[in-house]
């Protein structure tokens, strides 16, 4: 049986490394504060785990992360499971984001795209439609980056192999941010 301290190591090991991405994560923050400033909204996709952290980072800007303020302006596209379902029927799965982005978006918005791999189509075909709709896009991947991380405006590049531990920070990185949107934007 693996020790719990041995993944906890892991963990660790794995914010150390991230640290080297602090530029491009601030910046990317700063970016996000002044899509809401500007009226834009920000949209989340992922799978899996990733959907669940879409859903984790848009309910913490639409309620409260950590002060009693106005709502803030964001949507997961993983939540709504009439369209997901009809359109996956109807359509497939790669175009399940995509086509929500084509109806909901405009150029004011912001989308950020969450693969673990960022080889995921879907995910793909979002930030593409994002693009075409000149939308900024905020990549969140692993170590590789895929071809998410050659298509968005700002990567971040979790520095590790381990699903877990990219989902892991990716959460923190979402947390963050949701720290400091906070703080810039509070307004009763």
């Amino acid at each position: 049986m693996q020790k719990f301290i041995t993944e906890l190591d892991d963990h660790q090991a794995m914010t150390q490394r991230l640290a080297a991405c602090a530029d491009v994560i601030e910046t990317a923050a700063q970016q996000l504060i002044v899509t809401l400033q500007q009226g834009g909204k920000l949209f989340l996709c992922g799978n899996g785990g990733s959907a669940a952290d879409c859903q984790h980072i848009a309910a913490e800007l639409v309620v409260q992360y950590q002060k009693n303020r106005s709502a803030l302006a964001a949507i997961a596209l993983t939540t709504d499971s009439s369209i997901l379902t009809a359109h996956s029927n109807d359509f497939g799965f790669e175009t399940v984001y995509s086509r929500q982005i084509e109806a909901l978006a405009t150029e004011k918005d912001c989308l950020i795209a969450i693969s673990t791999s960022g080889r995921s189509k879907n995910i793909i075909k979002a930030v593409e439609a994002a693009k075409s709709k000149g939308m900024l896009v905020i990549g969140l991947t692993g170590a590789e980056g895929g071809e998410l991380s050659q298509l968005v405006n700002y990567s971040i590049n979790v520095p590790s192999q381990v699903t877990a531990r990219i989902q892991e920070a990716h959460i923190l990185i979402g947390h963050w941010w949701c720290g400091v949107i906070e703080e810039s934007l509070s307004v009763k």
